[in-house]
C-alpha cells in the first residue's frame, strides 16, 4: 500500500485560471500593482498568508475583509463548475480500490474543498482532507509535510506527494517525501525546473496506474 498526499488546485482540479482571475481581480479593484509571477508566489501560501502578503503590497483591507471577498468570489466557482483534471476521477477511484491511502494537503480552505470534491463525486476517496489552515505551517515550509507524516502514522519518506507548484515540490522534497511533479498550464514555464526538483513528473493522472 502506498500513501499519497495530493495538492488540490492545479493538481486534482483545473482551478488555477479561476483562482488567479479572482485573486488578481481583488488587487486590480484596489489598484494594487503586482509582479507577473505573483500567482506562483502565493500559490503555496494559505489564504490568510496570501491576504497578509497582499496587504503588505498595499491592499487597503484587513485580513478578514480580504478573506471575505475571496470567499465571495471563489466559493461559487468551486461549488458550480471547476472541473477535475484529465484522468483524475477514474485514477483516484482505482487507487482507492487497490487499497492505497489517499490524502489531500492544500492551501485552499475547506469551504472550497468540500463542495467541489462532493460535486465531483470523489470526496469519499480520501482518508484525510487537509487545508494548510489545519496546520501551523504553509506548503512552502518542509515542516508541514513532516507534520502530515506524523498524523498519517508513516515515515515522511513513505509519502508520495504530488503538486504542480515548484515551491511546494521543493519544500516537500526537502522534508524527505517522494515528490511527483504534476503538469498544469499555469506552471508551463516551470516544467523543466520542476522535473529537476522532483522524483517523477506526470502529465496525466492515468500515468499513476
Amino acid at each position: 500500500m502506498s500513501t499519497y498526499l495530493f495538492d488540490f488546485d492545479g493538481t486534482l482540479v483545473d482551478s488555477m485560471p479561476s483562482w488567479a482571475t479572482q485573486l488578481l481581480g481583488i488587487l486590480d479593484k484596489y489598484n494594487v500593482s503586482y509582479p507577473d509571477d505573483i500567482i506562483k508566489t502565493v500559490t503555496p501560501l494559505g489564504n490568510t498568508e496570501t491576504m497578509e502578503y497582499f496587504i503588505d503590497m498595499g491592499l487597503p483591507l484587513s485580513v478578514d475583509e480580504g478573506l471575505k471577498l475571496v470567499h465571495e468570489r471563489l466559493i461559487p466557482c468551486y461549488a458550480d463548475f471547476i472541473p477535475a483534471k484529465s484522468g483524475v476521477v477514474a485514477t483516484l477511484r482505482e487507487l482507492k480500490k487497490r487499497g492505497h491511502s489517499l490524502n489531500i494537503l492544500t492551501a485552499s480552505p475547506h469551504v472550497f474543498l468540500t463542495p467541489c470534491l462532493t460535486r465531483l463525486g470523489i470526496y469519499d476517496c480520501f482518508d484525510n482532507i487537509w487545508s494548510s489552515d489545519d496546520f501551523q505551517f504553509v506548503k512552502s515550509q518542509p515542516e508541514i509535510y513532516k507534520e502530515a507524516a506524523k498524523r498519517l502514522g508513516v515515515d515522511v519518506s513513505d509519502i508520495i506527494f504530488l503538486d504542480d507548484n515548484y515551491i511546494a515540490d521543493c519544500a516537500a522534497k526537502k522534508a524527505g517525501t517522494m515528490v511527483y511533479g504534476v503538469y498544469d498550464l499555469s506552471s508551463d514555464d516551470m516544467v523543466d525546473k520542476i522535473k529537476e526538483a522532483t522524483d517523477r513528473y506526470i502529465f496525466d493522472f492515468k500515468e499513476l496506474l
